[in-house]
């Protein structure tokens, strides 16, 4: 019996830095193999916010408003995970997608648990300092929290 391949995780969301980790991650750990030679198994995880979270304080009506906010926000996660698949093509034999509602750092480190996972990949949004102190980084959690090695890739900057 072949023993388990070891689950590759990427984290993804609507940025093109995502994209790109997941494109690199492809590349470089997937498209030079056979399917039968793929190390890994590779599940794709995105963090939908929940609806409340996106309303937020709105007062009065936000009840009304919740359907139809839930109805975008799965609208925008499938687009989302069209395009992870889209990016893939037919380069992974094995593949997972995992859409879960919540704070993408506690859905990746959650999902790590709950998949097994070798190695999360996360993009990097390259945000300096200060904008990583307001807005938190979700690769610095992760790299941090995660129970597996933590891979942040960064996308090259173009240079003039």
């Amino acid at each position: 019996m072949a023993a388990e391949k070891p689950i590759m995780m990427v984290g993804i969301d609507d940025s093109e830095h995502s994209f790109y980790a997941l494109q690199w991650t492809i590349e470089c750990f997937f498209s030079s193999f056979s399917e039968e030679q793929q190390p890994y198994k590779l599940v794709i995880v995105h963090s939908k916010p929940a609806p409340a979270s996106v309303i937020g304080l709105a007062g009065p009506g936000a009840a009304e408003v919740l359907p139809f906010v839930e109805m975008d926000l799965k609208r925008a996660a499938t687009k989302i995970v069209e395009k992870a698949k889209e990016v893939i093509g037919k380069s992974v034999k094995e593949i997972t997608v995992d859409v879960v509602e919540g704070d993408a750092r506690n859905v990746l480190c959650d999902a790590v648990d709950r998949h097994h996972a070798t190695v999360l990949v996360v993009g990097s949004h390259g945000y300096g300092a200060l904008k990583r102190a307001v807005l938190g980084s979700v690769s610095d959690y992760c790299a941090h929290h995660a129970h597996c090695n933590v891979m942040i890739v960064k996308k090259p900057k173009v240079k003039n």
